[in-house]
């Protein structure tokens, strides 16, 4: 019988740190970069960039051997997953930092409700609860009727309800095909559902563009590279709270390099969204099983 890989905690608080300074950087270098590439394309550049990183995912592809349902499904999950990362994109150099990252804590929310209504999940009251406080930590931040909700806002607000649906597809093929194919199978059709998008509005992009979108792959990977390697080492409701950080440091970024002003609004509803995703964390970890994943990566 294999030996369960021993939990260390404060490895895996290290890596979700360098995990949160990962993902802080891929909203900063596209935030600099500004809007001037459309949207689209800047999200196809970045993951055809990507591509590089899958090399050594080519053997467990070839020996998949996937079925057509199973391509079907990776289909779809991959044109959500790239609808997702327009609005994410469109979203990043129109509204500040803080408020990308804070919303973007509302993609495991919604699984939640998606994995009920669609994959026959419980929603038991102590559930219902913590989605219903995490919807209200959204209405703190954009507070409607006390301030201009922007285009960027509703972007944001969709793209997390689009990264949701990838996830739920996720949630079935992860049953079924090795983690390495779901991660790279993801890459492949969001790089090809990306490509309409990107050449029906394409901007040449400058040398020094595709250096931060090159910027972007590369931090992207490695976040999503540490943020495994923490998960491997301690439990999510050790490196779960360890998120919050990541609102901190976009808070600060946001305030230092772009002038952002600091709006505590902001604050007080992500870490109430980000206090709903831990307690049902905290849940699943106690009935010892893992219902929905509950990443707050950008999907980058």
């Amino acid at each position: 019988m294999a030996s369960k890989i021993p939990q260390r905690p404060v490895l895996g608080v290290f890596w979700m740190l360098v995990t949160g300074i990962c993902f802080v950087m891929v909203t900063a270098l596209v935030k600099t970069m500004g809007p001037r590439i459309p949207p689209g394309e800047a999200a196809f550049i970045r993951y055809a960039m990507g591509l590089v990183f899958l090399l050594p995912s080519i053997r467990a592809l070839r020996e998949a051997h996937l079925t057509k349902r199973q391509w079907g499904l990776f289909g779809l999950r991959g044109f959500c997953h790239a609808g997702g990362v327009i609005l994410w994109f469109y979203a990043m150099v129109r509204i500040s930092i803080a408020e990308v990252t804070a919303m973007n804590y509302l993609a495991p929310i919604y699984v939640t409700v998606g994995a009920a209504l669609f994959l026959g999940e419980r929603l038991a009251g102590r559930r219902i609860v913590a989605v219903v406080m995490g919807l209200l930590g959204a209405v703190i931040i954009l507070r409607p009727g006390f301030r201009e909700v922007s285009p960027g806002h509703i972007g944001m607000l969709v793209a997390a309800v689009v990264f949701a649906g990838s996830y739920l597809v996720a949630k079935v093929l992860a049953d079924e095909v090795k983690p390495t194919v779901v991660v790279a199978m993801l890459s492949v059709f969001v790089t090809i559902g990306l490509f309409p998008f990107a050449i029906a509005d394409w901007i040449t992009p400058t040398p020094r563009e595709l250096m931060f979108l090159f910027g972007v792959a590369c931090f992207a990977t490695a976040g999503h590279y540490t943020m495994t390697l923490a998960f491997s080492v301690a439990p999510l409701t050790v490196t779960q709270p360890v998120t919050f950080l990541q609102l901190v440091w976009a808070t600060a970024l946001g305030a230092i390099w772009f002038s952002e002003p600091i709006d505590i609004w902001v604050i007080i509803g992500g870490a109430v969204i980000l206090g709903s995703v831990t307690f049902i964390t905290w849940r699943e970890a106690m009935m010892k099983r893992q219902i929905t994943p509950l990443s707050h990566a950008p999907k980058t």
